[in-house]
């Protein structure tokens, strides 16, 4: 293990994650039902509203406003049910324990689906074990859960109150001055006397994209697939210059083209710095004629390649202005229409089939859930049988450290038990010089509500110490003593913390030594998926709604089990930014393959079935065969550039035939073009992280 980059993970203090305005709403929400139920003589009551509305602050954000109603909203009612479930049945050892082992193993299969719901899964775990220790009647239980459910609602309604707009500002900003530089070099041209064009802007904005690592979210993906574009952008206008200063009038065509690109790259840049669609009007049909116009002297070798750039160069600027139109408000309320005209069984986020694919050993999430569900069993056994003050601080440690990968786990681990005594440290130091009253105490809390929705973020060192600090606080006004709390608090962490820590080293993963499989397996699993898509297509007689839905599923499987090795390998140390960069790059425009593939599933049922045009099975053929080839380079084979078939030429082929106007053929034309640029793109990617 590198334990230079397994200590800066421990100690790393990410400002970037500091949110001083999030935070003040937070600890108001933590701090007035205190304030409240002090006042009218019910602090037991506050108190519950209290940790309800702290279990839902950790769902707060600064993404869009339905979003984040959505993620805090089911975070408000699962809090609430499993107080109310744990109040209920705590009492019952064994159907305690099973609903702690049920839990566990749900919330761990979360982390198929998202980030959102593992974390939302992570506080329901938690807070059912710390509620199945309380012994409370039916009437009391019910009670309880509503107060939770009140403290959550009065969370959520502070979040919404306070909506910070434009969440990616610095990203979209950095973007726009990628493609407004591009713009000018398009136009300029590119100077031989100095560095690359667009280098500096390039450089901001991958400092930019790099906050969006780990970030899953479709808008996330879009910007991460327009700077990956940006990119293969500008080595074409780079081409398509040289071309034009070698070649000069005998190719007036080039100049245009670049005209056109030109134009197009402003309307792009100008959507992106001001937020709206704008005015996308590029000539596309212009564009195609002056291909036409170069391809009639393809003798010329050198009019050959200038003709190969700037249909390269017309696939990224349509795919450019698809994704910049769908980054803004607008534009993605149209996507999510035109997403939802699928069969729902087709959305590759399709929350139960991700879970049904993941139901399976060979899934890293299922693994991950079946060790977290085993050893918070082991700790509530343990706790139980031991007979420790408040030993479901055990289990709940378990349930907050562990976690899919091995750094993470370590880390987090050294962090919770140096937190928990550093806490307790500042506890006992508050009590003894303090001695704090009602109305000091939940101050105190709401301090530390603060100071955890912060500064937690950059450090989980410090949010740990202070959430012991405010659960002893906290503690204290249900009326525990404060030494008491204090030593059951540090004994069970510590337990806790070697049960999770025993149990990972005896089972850890490396991801580093495996993202390269996982890459491969999922280009594996979107070739066969794509064939069977093909098939369809080929043989419209026959009915292949049983294997598209078998390979469907594997490619749910290999696409969620790469997003987890993904977030698992930006928390391993000594693995480089570049490196996550580029591996979320080909996410996100593995992405664009996929549901460019998944419209043309979609499509056998919303078009009329006509013969399939020949050059549709050669642009078929081509687009496995480079699959084949992109999964063989992650293996260890010596794949070239070059050994890779030209899907431009295919998709050109393909739609110079047949007529535009019939409807399946119009729909195949525009999704294989989607096609050829995501996996042209993937290809030059995938090439360079096997370089690196």
């Amino acid at each position: 293990m590198n334990l230079r980059g397994f200590w800066q993970t421990v100690t790393r203090f990410d400002h970037a994650k500091i949110a001083p305005l999030m935070a003040l709403r937070n600890a108001l929400g933590v701090g007035l039902p205190l304030a409240v139920g002090a006042a009218i003589g019910d602090a037991s009551g506050g108190l519950i509203m209290s940790i309800g509305a702290l279990n839902v602050s950790f769902s707060d954000g600064s993404d869009p406003y339905a979003h984040r109603a959505r993620r805090m909203l089911a975070s408000s009612l699962c809090g609430a049910l499993a107080v109310y479930v744990g109040g209920l049945t705590g009492h019952l050892h064994a159907l305690a324990i099973a609903e702690a082992a049920l839990c566990a193993f749900t919330a761990g299969m979360m982390v198929a689906v998202s980030t959102t719901a593992s974390d939302i899964g992570n506080i329901t775990l938690v807070t059912l074990v710390v509620f199945s220790a309380q012994d409370m009647s039916p009437k009391r239980a019910l009670i309880a859960g509503l107060l939770s459910l009140g403290g959550g609602l009065l969370q959520t309604a502070l979040a919404l109150a306070f909506w910070p707009v434009q969440p990616y500002g610095p990203e979209r900003r950095a973007l726009a001055a990628v493609y407004s530089e591009l713009a000018r070099v398009a136009t300029a041209g590119p100077s031989p006397d100095e560095a690359p064009p667009a280098t500096a802007q390039m450089s901001a904005a991958q400092t930019a994209i790099e906050a969006l690592i780990g970030d899953r979210s479709l808008t996330a993906e879009r910007y991460l697939a327009l700077f990956s574009q940006a990119e293969r952008i500008r080595l074409a206008l780079m081409a398509l210059s040289s071309f034009q200063s070698r070649i000069g009038k005998d190719a007036p065509e080039l100049g245009r083209a670049l005209s056109l690109a030109a134009e197009t790259l402003r309307a792009a840049a100008a959507s992106l710095e001001s937020g709206s669609p704008g005015s996308l009007a590029a000539d596309h049909a212009e564009l195609r004629q002056l291909s036409d116009r170069l391809r009639r002297r393809d003798s010329e070798p050198m009019l050959r390649d200038a003709r190969g750039q700037m249909e390269a160069l017309a696939g990224q600027l349509r795919s450019a202005l698809y994704l910049t139109g769908h980054i803004t408000p607008a534009g993605a309320r149209e996507f999510d229409r035109y997403e939802a005209q699928q069969p729902w069984r087709l959305r590759l986020a399709g929350t139960v089939a991700l879970l049904r694919a993941n139901l399976r050993i060979e899934s890293a999430t299922f693994r991950h859930a079946l060790r977290l569900a085993v050893c918070v069993v082991i700790g509530t056994l343990a706790g139980r049988l031991l007979d420790w003050r408040r030993s479901y601080w055990m289990p709940m440690t378990i349930a907050l450290i562990l976690r899919p990968d091995f750094t993470s786990t370590f880390s987090r681990g050294l962090l919770r038990l140096a937190g928990t005594l550093a806490g307790l440290v500042l506890a006992t130091g508050l009590f003894h010089f303090l001695a704090p009253g009602l109305a000091m105490k939940a101050t105190l809390i709401a301090l530390f509500s603060f100071l955890i929705r912060c500064y937690g973020p950059a450090n989980y060192g410090v949010l740990v110490t202070a959430l012991t600090a405010l659960v002893v606080l906290m503690f204290t006004i249900a009326g525990g003593a404060p030494a008491q709390v204090m030593v059951a608090r540090g004994l069970n962490t510590a337990l806790g913390g070697v049960i999770a820590l025993v149990a990972y080293w005896l089972w850890p993963t490396w991801e580093r030594t495996q993202v390269s499989e996982s890459l491969a397996d999922l280009f594996d699993a979107y070739r066969a998926y794509f064939r069977a898509v093909t098939n369809a297509y080929l043989e419209p007689e026959k009915s292949f709604a049983a294997e598209l839905d078998r390979v469907r599923m594997a490619a749910r499987l290999a696409r969620s089990n790469l997003e987890a090795a993904a977030t698992r390998l930006h928390s391993e140390p000594g693995v480089p930014p570049a490196r996550l960069t580029a591996l979320n790059a080909i996410l996100a425009d593995s992405h664009r393959f996929i549901h460019a593939a998944m419209a043309l599933e979609a499509g056998l049922v919303r078009s009329r079935p006509v013969p399939a045009r020949e050059g549709f099975r050669v642009l078929a053929n081509h687009v496995d065969l480079t699959l084949y080839y992109l999964a063989a380079s992650l293996r260890g084979s010596p794949i070239a550039a070059a050994h890779l078939p030209d899907l431009r030429e295919d998709h050109h082929a393909l739609a110079s035939s047949g007529d535009p106007a019939v409807e399946r053929f119009a729909l195949v034309n525009l999704e294989t073009d989607r096609i050829a640029n995501s996996l042209n793109t993937l290809a030059m990617e995938v090439l360079a992280w096997e370089r690196g």
